[in-house]
């Protein structure tokens, strides 16, 4: 398999897919395209006409959504085990993740992914808030729920993980106020190896999108 990604240190729909695969442990190469380019668009049509990443190659087949390629994922080489097995705990995994993949506007644009982004602030907007304390809310009861399981949302990690996983990113650089349960939880996913190693490539890469570059103290 190959996946499409962008830059590691500002593409959050990328590390979902990545960290899906890298999580699992399966085999695939990457093919990093850096974004915000005169030639990000063209370049990524190559391998999908959405022009977007993440993008997952696999034979003939092309699949070209975070969600999607999860999916795929969990159906094609993990026998399902992308969801929880019990049929409740799994319904409610994939409401997780519908949430997180078409809300959360004001913490997207407020705080943008940047790996690299250490101890930066931002102004807390009633919207920014209320993305913080739903995502807060999410994650709290998933871990009460499924604690005895593990320590990942639905006990084992999962597909739910791999999508909040961004989310986490923007935490460990915004800092928020979070709960305790939260907090942990940011730290299980910041202490995974695979995470650790992504954040230690996005870390060396050195393009910069000045949009991305939020939060500054000389801001």
């Amino acid at each position: 398999m190959k996946l499409v990604i962008g830059n590691k240190n500002y593409s959050s729909w990328s590390l979902r897919a990545w960290f899906m695969l890298a999580g699992f442990d399966l085999p695939f190469e990457e093919i990093r395209i850096p974004l915000s380019t005169p030639d990000t668009a063209a370049a990524i049509r190559q391998y999908s006409a959405a022009g977007r990443v993440p993008v997952l190659l696999d034979g003939e087949i092309t699949v070209w959504d975070s969600l999607a390629i999860c999916e795929y994922i969990s159906e094609t080489f993990l026998s399902g085990q992308g969801w929880p097995s019990d049929h409740v705990a799994r319904a409610k995994a994939r409401s997780c993740c519908a949430e997180m993949h078409s809300g959360f506007f004001a913490l997207r644009g407020q705080m943008p992914m940047n790996c690299r982004a250490h101890q930066r602030q931002v102004a807390m907007t009633e919207e920014l808030q209320r993305d913080i304390d739903r995502i807060d809310a999410i994650w709290s009861d998933c871990l009460r729920e499924h604690s005895s399981q593990g320590p990942w949302l639905f006990g084992t990690f999962s597909i739910a993980d791999c999508m909040f996983a961004p989310v986490v990113m923007r935490f460990a650089s915004y800092n928020p106020p979070l709960s305790t349960l939260a907090r942990q939880y940011v730290q299980t996913v910041l202490d995974h190896p695979r995470i650790k190693l992504w954040q230690e490539q996005a870390r060396a890469e050195t393009e910069i999108i000045p949009a991305e570059e939020v939060g500054l103290k000389d801001e």
